[in-house]
């Protein structure tokens, strides 16, 4: 089974606990993190929404305290 020319679903995981609400990841990706009243990361849903992947890598590729992890959804 070919996947190619298939677009991967792909989930964040958030570990709020590492956060420290510098909001690159907001900033490169606002349509998938978002930041709290505290100013610490947060996302409505863990899947990416299509089209957005790799504003989502890059969002959480600048995390310095690396709270982020984009994972591949095996279907």
């Amino acid at each position: 089974m070919s996947t190619q020319g298939k677009t991967p679903t792909l989930r964040v995981v958030v570990d709020r606990s590492r956060c420290c609400g510098y909001g690159l990841c907001a900033q490169l990706c606002p349509e998938v993190y978002k930041l709290d009243e505290n100013g610490l990361v947060y996302v409505e849903s863990e899947f990416i929404p299509g089209g957005l992947e790799e504003e989502a890598r890059e969002g959480a590729a600048a995390c310095p305290a690396e709270a982020l992890v984009i994972e591949e959804i095996q279907s």
